[in-house]
């Protein structure tokens, strides 16, 4: 960092420590609007999800953060590391900006091989890869975005920028967040970056992490930003594997990648269906081959809060064969069974218009198991603290709410419909029919409802099974 930009940095991060609301008038991480099982840093704001990977036995969530607003700006990559993915321990941040730029959305990597040479001591090298967005600070004027990286030695401590950056010179205006995996056949690091608008995006490789060689470009319609590539199994189909590549929105292609060429086999189809779920992001190096990704939950509005924005909890990833196509599915990771208060559990429970089984619960933190026959209702779901998460049988379409936003959905040869959905204070997450439908939203309820209602409409629905848990906060 130049004098200048410490300067600067400085000068902010004292305005920043002067603020009543950054400062909060309440215990860190207990107010009104705070998420409890969802992370936020302490302060300031957040979005993307940046260079997630996972080294002895430990987490690194990197994220894009305004360490001195609740605003968009200053963009600087925030630290937090879990042993489980889902009690979180902010560190200090990780990458601050400099005369290269501003510090925006990038990836994470284990070096196991030292391809790098940078390793020194017995521990692995981490390495993540950033846009150093130029012209975004006063430092970085008239500077162009490149792509960059910083490594650390001792587990993610410290990071220090490669003096030999860039890594990639600019390639076209914008052209940002850079996701770097390994390419095992070929031993080779394969990076998938954003180019420009139209949906552009460019496939490059590289035997040591800076010298890096174009692939090809694909153009992908409606698609921008952030990209994730990743190798996953097709479940139930064993020795069989696709390649995935998902941009910001989640709208991801499935095909074949021979270290060369990604040639795609199942057209865009969309990860997730709502308004709150972006910049998605998968873990790199987790044993055992898990496939987990995270994403922002964006445009939700906390009033009064000295934080801004939060993430998804983590979802597990699997990719399964349907009819004509192979679509990933996505539920909640099982570390959520961490937070579990004991259940309270119904079954073969007939649910009338008018009646609510669940009048005596209330609280603001569940994670709710359901399998439902509709039967002869026109509607059956929950109303959580006032949010209406629900299934509408109709004669042509059957369609998933949460809250306002819906989406068509075909449901199970059986008619049944699994519904999972975990609650926290300021989000609703919805998973249906063993996480073939998911509709992640935020929402800010009036603080004092706390109730919880299971409903049916227009006739007599059944409830199958049903398991309610209460969730515990992860913060002290």
């Amino acid at each position: 960092m130049t004098m200048i930009a410490r300067r600067n940095f400085l000068q902010l991060a004292a305005a920043a420590a002067a603020s009543p609301l950054l400062r909060g008038d309440v215990a860190p991480y207990h107010e009104i609007y705070r998420p409890q099982f969802h992370f936020t840093p302490k302060t300031g704001w957040t979005n993307d999800p940046n260079g997630l990977l996972w080294y002895q036995g430990e987490y690194h969530l990197f994220f894009q953060h305004n360490p001195f607003d609740t605003k968009w700006g200053n963009m600087t990559w925030g630290h937090a590391i879990s042993p489980d993915l889902v009690h979180w321990r902010q560190m200090e941040n990780a990458l601050l900006p400099d005369q290269m730029g501003t510090m925006f959305s990038g990836s994470g990597i284990v070096d196991t091989a030292n391809t790098a040479g940078l390793q020194k001591g017995s521990e692995k090298t981490l390495v993540v890869f950033y846009t150093a967005a130029g012209g975004t600070s006063d430092e970085s004027k008239g500077q162009p975005y490149t792509q960059c990286m910083a490594y650390s030695n001792d587990r993610g401590r410290t990071w220090t920028k490669y003096a030999g950056n860039p890594v990639v010179s600019n390639i076209a205006p914008g052209n940002r967040d850079p996701k770097v995996v390994w390419h095992a056949p070929t031993r080779k690091w394969i990076m998938v970056m954003y180019l420009s608008t139209g949906g552009a995006f460019r496939f490059l490789s590289s035997p040591d992490l800076k010298t890096w060689t174009k692939l090809q470009d694909i153009s992908v319609p409606d698609c921008g930003e952030c990209p994730d590539f990743f190798e996953i199994p097709v479940e139930g189909e064993p020795g069989e594997t696709r390649w995935v590549w998902t941009c910001a929105s989640d709208r991801y292609l499935v095909g074949t990648f021979d270290g060369l060429r990604f040639i795609p086999e199942v057209m865009t189809q969309p990860g997730h269906h709502g308004q709150n779920y972006y910049a998605v992001q998968t873990y790199s190096n987790i044993p055992g081959g898990r496939r987990i990704q995270l994403g922002w939950m964006n445009k939700a509005v906390y009033p009064g809060m000295p934080f801004n924005q939060q993430m998804s909890f983590p979802y597990e990833l699997r990719l399964k064969r349907f009819p004509y196509t192979l679509k990933l599915c996505s539920l909640p990771a099982k570390e959520i069974e961490l937070l579990h208060e004991p259940p309270q559990t119904w079954s073969n429970l007939d649910l009338d218009p008018g009646a609510n089984p669940l009048s005596g619960l209330s609280g603001d933190l569940w994670d709710i198991h359901a399998e439902i026959d509709p039967g002869e209702a026109s509607e059956v779901g929950f109303r959580i603290r006032g949010r209406k998460v629900s299934y509408t049988v109709k004669p042509k379409e059957k369609r998933l709410y949460n809250g306002e936003e819906s989406v068509a959905i075909t449901p199970p040869a059986s008619g049944h419909l699994g519904l999972r959905i975990l609650v926290d204070r300021t989000s609703v997450e919805v998973f249906a029919n063993d996480g073939e439908w998911i509709m992640p939203s935020c929402f800010v309820p009036k603080p004092e409802d706390q109730s919880l209602a299971l409903f049916a409409t227009g006739g007599r629905a059944r409830v199958l099974n049903l398991r309610i848990h209460r969730v515990k906060s992860i913060w002290p």
